[in-house]
C-alpha cells in the first residue's frame, strides 16, 4: 500500500474533518454529546429520528437551534439538518426544507433500528417526495437493510442492494444517495463501481471490529449496533474501501448515545457511542494498515465534495500518544458508556487551529 508517511509516523496535521452521520438526541442528552463532536468536527449531518421524528422544515430549524445552543463557547461547529422520510412526507415540504437549509432526507425502513417505527413501509409510497428531492437537490440518506423477518440478519444489507437500491437508482438516476454505515463486501464493491450519484459512509467501529467483538469474554452490548458487525472478510473490505482514496467513501460515525441501563439490558438498544474519540478511532484503523496518509481524504475531503460543500479551512493535529478513554459520561439523569470505555487509545487529538 502506498504511503507518503513513514510507518512510524507519530503526528499528523490535516484539514478539520466532518461527520456525515451523527445522532445527538435532544434535551440534557444533547448537551452532553454535542461538545464531543464539536471539539473535533467542523460539521455533522444530524439524524432526524427523535420522538416524534423531524418531518418538517420548521421542526428541523428548531432542532438546529437547540443543537447550536449546545455548542460550547469558542467552538466552531455547524449542524447540517435532515428530515425523516415517511410514507406520507409531502412533496411541497421538500422545497420548504431546502429553503430552510436542510440538506438531506433520511430513509429508515420501518423497524430497522432505533426510533424507526415511523419509517418507510413501501418505497413506492415515497416516490413523489423522491421526485421533489431529485428536483430540489436534497440528498437521500439510506439505512440500507431489509427488515423482512425471513431474511437472515447478516444478509439484510446485500438483499437491500438487490431488491431496493438497484431499482431505486434506476428510477431516480440523478438523485444523490448516501448508502450509510455500509458493513459488507457487497456494499463496498457496489458503491465502488457506481456512478457519481452514489456515496457511502463507514463507521470507525465497522473498520476496527468484526462480529467476534460482540462475544469476546461474554456478551458485549456496547459493541451492538445496527447494521450489526459482520465477518472479518467484510471488515477487511471496508478498510480497503476507506483507505483506497476513492471519492465515494467518507467518514460517518453513526455515533449513537443510549443510557447505559438501556444498553446493558435484556433487550439492549442498538448503537455504539464513539463521538468522544471519533477521529482517534479512525486514525487507529488507518494506522493499523499503514494508510494514515489516506485519512484526510476520507475524513475531510470526500464527504464535503459529495455534498457539494466547501472543505473546512481549519486544521487539526493528531499525535500517536496513549491515553485512557473515560469510563462514562453524565447523560441527563442517566449514564453514557462509550465504546472502549476506560481503555487505552493509541491516537490523541491535540489541537484544532484556524487557517
Amino acid at each position: 500500500m502506498n504511503s507518503a508517511f513513514p510507518a512510524a509516523v507519530r503526528e499528523l496535521t490535516m484539514t478539520r474533518p466532518d461527520d456525515w452521520h451523527l445522532h445527538v438526541r435532544d434535551g440534557e442528552a444533547l448537551r452532553t454529546v454535542v461538545p464531543h463532536t464539536a471539539a473535533q468536527f467542523g460539521r455533522a449531518i444530524i439524524m432526524p429520528n427523535l420522538r416524534p421524528p423531524v418531518t418538517t422544515a420548521a421542526q428541523a430549524v428548531a432542532y438546529r437551534q437547540r443543537i447550536r445552543a449546545g455548542v460550547p463557547a469558542g467552538m466552531k461547529f455547524e449542524p447540517l439538518m435532515t428530515l425523516y422520510l415517511t410514507d406520507n412526507l409531502a412533496a411541497d415540504e421538500i422545497k420548504r426544507a431546502r429553503d430552510a437549509g436542510v440538506v438531506a432526507v433520511k430513509l429508515y425502513p420501518a423497524g430497522a433500528t432505533t426510533h424507526s417505527d415511523a419509517g418507510v413501509t413501501d418505497l413506492r409510497k415515497t416516490y413523489k417526495a423522491l421526485e421533489a428531492m431529485q428536483r430540489e437537490g436534497l440528498l437521500l440518506l439510506l439505512h440500507g437493510e431489509v427488515t423482512a423477518p425471513e431474511i437472515d440478519l447478516f444478509d439484510r444489507e446485500a438483499v437491500f442492494i438487490e431488491t431496493q437500491l438497484i431499482p431505486l437508482r434506476r428510477d431516480f438516476p440523478e438523485l444523490k444517495i448516501v448508502f450509510e454505515h455500509i458493513t459488507t463486501r457487497e456494499a463496498a464493491q457496489y458503491v465502488r463501481d457506481a456512478d457519481r450519484f452514489l456515496g457511502a459512509t463507514i463507521t470507525a467501529h465497522h473498520l476496527l471490529y468484526n462480529r467476534n467483538a460482540l462475544f469476546a469474554g461474554g456478551l458485549r452490548p456496547h459493541y451492538y449496533c445496527l447494521p450489526v458487525l459482520k465477518r472479518e472478510v467484510h471488515r477487511i473490505a471496508l478498510v480497503d474501501a476507506a483507505t483506497s482514496g476513492n471519492c465515494r467513501f467518507f467518514l460517518g460515525t453513526d455515533s449513537a448515545p443510549h443510557p447505559a441501563r438501556l444498553k446493558e439490558n435484556a433487550s439492549g438498544c442498538a448503537g455504539c457511542y464513539t463521538a468522544h474519540a471519533a477521529i482517534e478511532l479512525y486514525a487507529e484503523a488507518f494506522d493499523a494498515v499503514g494508510a494514515i496518509n489516506q485519512l484526510e481524504v476520507f475524513a475531510s475531503f470526500n464527504g464535503a465534495d459529495f455534498y457539494g460543500l466547501p472543505r473546512n479551512q481549519e486544521r487539526i493535529t493528531l499525535k500517536k500518544e496513549s491515553w485512557r478513554s473515560p469510563g462514562s459520561f453524565v447523560f441527563g439523569e442517566a449514564e453514557l458508556k462509550p465504546l472502549r470505555a476506560g481503555e487505552i487509545l493509541a491516537w490523541k487529538l491535540e489541537t484544532v487551529a484556524s487557517p
